[in-house]
């Protein structure tokens, strides 16, 4: 039984969302007693946001699924500055016309996950609409009162670059304030009381929340989710091909884009001890099939896998591209030789496990020698279950498919490796 009141609290702590709240019990009376409205923010720093940013976005989903109002708040302001948070260096300062640009790509994804429309239909606002007509002076006396510099050097992301002796500089130092300032206008405007994000908002999550409270008088909550890594700690989101961008769209550069199959691709690539934690934050699976899929072991946590890539392209590009990049990833991998005419070589399957990638390049023919094939790595042209070489010290340990490894060379030569 769930130690909260209200379906919010439940539903955020029962699938992994939460790492930090300013007060749990308080905000979870709120959510009970009443609707709220809480938001996360989004810089535009490139045409599309990535899978890294999908746990934020299932946060608002959730937010309005449990019947509350959802706010996504883009930062065609704090673009302009950039956010220091996570990063040892500057950013490089975007043109306007370039966050434009930006903006537009970023706009097209909020609508396929969360309903604007109805009587909990999320906002979508940009902080330039405040943040541009601010006056310098006027944000000095007005809100620099309430920040401390003792403070703001306290705060991890200027802590970490003076300790690296690595520069900040004046602008990224006025981060901070500027997005408390957001909140404080979101709260005015829209009454948001809750502010999300992920663990390394939570210092300039606290200081929104206090300077609210300190210009308005009201109480607002902020809540953050743990840094969302694989089970082997890789960064969620990375590849070796680069970012698992969102969008699909032909209107924005290409670099920035994937296709469906290989957004389900990524899923279906997710490491067996991640299955049921992605299920139930990615996914609006029930928490009690999440148990059963999660259970399965050996070849049968396929099935796991198979469902959660088809839940997480369902939800961003429907249930026909789903199926379509299923029956794609069934023809390559199980049909495989017979169905594509692709060779197909027969070994067994705990020699596969140990076997480098240059030796599988070369025994199907891909490459003619590992210094081939290594020249193949470094071109990023060599991939594995369509997803880049990253090392030319990788194995195919855990790559097995359905009992099938894809071996790819360009976008047209490929080979299998099957076990028996």
């Amino acid at each position: 039984m769930s130690a909260y009141k209200s379906d919010l609290m439940s539903v955020l702590t029962q699938r992994g969302y939460l790492y930090q709240c300013t007060d749990e019990q308080a905000l979870d009376k709120a959510a009970h007693d009443g609707t709220l409205t809480g938001y996360i923010g989004f810089d535009c720093t490139a045409p599309s946001l990535h899978v890294g940013s999908m746990v934020q976005i299932m946060m608002l989903r959730r937010l309005q699924q449990a019947g509350h109002r959802p706010i996504v708040l883009l930062g065609g302001g704090t673009t302009k500055v950039g956010d220091p948070t996570d990063k040892d260096k500057s950013r490089p300062i975007l043109t306007d016309e370039q966050i434009e640009i930006n903006k537009a790509g970023i706009r097209q994804v909020f609508a396929k996950l969360i309903d604007f429309d109805g009587p909990n239909g999320a906002v979508m606002v940009d902080n330039a609409d405040w943040l541009d007509k601010l006056g310098y002076v006027e944000l000095l006396r007005e809100y620099g009162t309430h920040f401390t510099v003792n403070r703001m050097v306290q705060l991890d992301t200027v802590k970490r670059r003076l300790e690296t002796e690595q520069p900040m500089t004046f602008l990224e130092f006025n981060y901070s304030i500027m997005q408390s300032y957001d909140f404080c206008e979101l709260n005015r405007r829209y009454g948001c009381t809750l502010q999300m994000g992920g663990s390394d908002q939570w210092g300039n999550i606290v200081s929104g929340a206090d300077l609210t409270r300190r210009k308005t008088g009201n109480i607002c909550y902020g809540f953050t989710t743990p840094l969302i890594t694989t089970a082997s700690g890789g960064k969620m989101g990375k590849t070796a091909d680069g970012a698992v961008w969102l969008n699909n769209e032909a209107n924005i550069d290409p670099q920035f884009t994937r296709s469906p199959y290989e957004y389900w691709q990524f899923w279906r690539n997710t490491e067996d001890a991640d299955v049921g934690r992605f299920l139930r934050l990615f996914t609006d699976v029930p928490l009690d099939e999440i148990a059963v899929l999660e259970a399965l072991d050996g070849a049968a946590i396929n099935e796991a896998k198979v469902r959660l890539a088809n839940e997480a392209t369902t939800m961003l590009h429907g249930s026909d591209a789903a199926r379509e990049a299923e029956q794609t990833a069934k023809t390559t991998f199980e049909q495989g030789g017979t169905a594509d005419g692709l060779p197909t070589f027969e070994i067994a399957a705990a020699e596969i496990e140990t076997m480098g990638v240059l030796n599988a390049a070369t025994l199907v023919g891909l490459a003619g020698s590992n210094g081939e094939a290594r020249r193949h790595i470094k071109a990023g042209a060599l991939k594995i279950n369509d997803e880049k070489v990253g090392s030319h010290e990788d194995t195919l340990s855990g790559k097995l498919i359905d009992g099938v490894v894809k071996i790819s060379v360009g976008k047209k030569k490929h080979a299998l490796i099957k076990a028996v």
